[in-house]
């Protein structure tokens, strides 16, 4: 088993909205500037996040969950990454210790320490009393310190310094600014191929705010980590010469690379296509419809007819199409949008899809198909309504309730579940060639 050394250090905190991403994204900028490979990984299933942090650090980011991947695949990823990189930096999600595998769990398989981010507004002493408890939860993770943010002055710095113990420092008192503050919309945060310009602004603007903290010496002591290899399965090329036309651009975005490159490795061609500018389909021999924003684009893409009439009759022709979250919606014979405006959609399947404002579902799913178990999750504030019989349900993770709803009809497979191929490539194959059924 190969060992590669990085130094790599957890960005955590105790509940989301603290702060983590703007943190991470700053600290990639500050050290990206210096001239150096940061390799980011964002915990959890999150499309939006690594879409801020990989252009903040101008490299490659994914996602690492160990139940959604496996720990084997995360394993792998860090080994990669520490071979090229100066510093890996984790995003944590949520709060330290929720979900199951946690971002804790995540730190302390790998041995890597933590560094907690805090909202201190509101509060002094007492910070420090809450990251000692996050400290003393568990013996088995190494914490670096604590990153105070919106710490109004220095005598608020002082206040919670002077009650932290020598084990656990204050690294960084970070004022209030909204120079840095990422901007955020219903699902999260605002994808970044929509702000890119504003975003480099405030990256640059947040590495200074680090490096006016002093952040700078306390990274040079980062502690280094070794990351061992992994033994992954083989992959076989079932898809060789496959063309795959796959929607990609302002409404359809939720893309896993590691699913692109899944795709790859077994011998798929990928032609991307737009629903909302493109009036024809690419010549391929089967359509992924991702997940992302359709309800921001809906009366583009409800009057791009040609485009429309290319799904059906790809549809109606029985060739595979998967559709995931948003494409799932696009789907559908209708979408209402936030402003409660509906739109005529492919009608590929029957049933109405409609934006629930703040409310909707979230979490980690199984979905049993007659190909095989696939790993996904669910993130959606929509519902879809009149629709046709399921062929299954996803399994919750942590719930007894049914899961998100499969649909098939003819060669479509539809769900909100967002699926991670390398879960189970097998299955991904047949989805995409189902010809493979019965015979990997």
């Amino acid at each position: 088993m190969a060992i590669a050394s990085c130094p790599a250090l957890f960005i955590a905190a105790p509940a989301s909205g603290q702060g983590k991403t703007t943190v991470t994204a700053a600290l990639a900028r500050m050290l990206t500037r210096q001239g150096k490979i940061v390799r980011v990984f964002k915990a959890g299933p999150d499309y939006l996040d690594p879409q801020i942090l990989q252009q903040a650090s101008r490299q490659p980011v994914e996602q690492l969950d160990m139940w959604m991947a496996g720990q084997s695949y995360c394993r792998q990823k860090f080994y990669q990454a520490a071979q090229i990189a100066d510093l890996i930096l984790i995003e944590g999600a949520m709060g330290i210790y929720d979900g199951d595998p946690s971002s804790a769990d995540l730190a302390a398989c790998f041995n890597i320490p933590i560094a907690i981010v805090m909202d201190v507004k509101g509060m002094a002493q007492t910070a420090a009393a809450v990251a000692v408890g996050l400290a003393n939860f568990r013996s088995d993770i190494e914490f670096a310190g604590l990153i105070a943010n919106n710490c109004g002055t220095d005598r608020h710095r002082q206040l919670i310094q002077d009650e932290l113990p020598e084990s656990l420092p204050l690294l960084a008192n970070l004022p209030r600014s909204e120079e840095v503050a990422l901007p955020e919309r219903h699902l999260g945060l605002v994808q970044a191929h929509e702000v890119a310009h504003e975003l480099e602004t405030r990256f640059e603007a947040g590495a200074n705010w680090l490096e006016q903290a002093g952040f700078g010496c306390f990274i040079e002591q980062v502690k280094l980590v070794d990351f061992h290899s992994a033994d992954l399965p083989m992959i076989k090329p079932l898809l060789s010469e496959l063309k795959i036309g796959i929607a990609k651009d302002e409404a359809f975005t939720f893309i896993y690379d590691a699913n692109v490159r899944l795709l790859e490795a077994m011998g798929a061609q990928l032609e991307y296509f737009s629903p909302l500018h493109d009036a024809r389909l690419p010549a391929v021999d089967a359509l992924w419809l991702p997940g992302g924003y359709p309800e921001l684009y809906a009366q583009t893409l409800a009057e791009n007819a040609d485009m429309l009439g290319q799904v059906r009759q790809f549809f109606e022709q029985s060739k595979p199409v998967l559709a995931e979250c948003g494409g799932f919606l696009y789907c559908l014979q209708t979408l209402t949008d936030l402003n409660d405006q509906q739109y005529s959609m492919a009608g590929l399947l029957a049933g109405h899809g409609a934006m629930l404002g703040r409310s909707g579902c979230q979490g980690m799913q199984a979905a049993h198909l007659p190909e095989g178990e696939l790993k996904a999750h669910a993130h959606h504030r929509s519902r879809s309504v009149q629709t046709p019989e399921p062929i299954s349900y996803g399994v919750r993770q942590r719930h007894s309730a049914k899961g998100e709803a499969v649909y098939r009809d003819k060669q479509l497979t539809a769900s909100y579940l967002h699926f991670f191929f390398p879960s189970n490539p097998k299955a991904i194959a047949q989805l995409f060639k189902p010809s493979l059924r019965g015979t990997v």
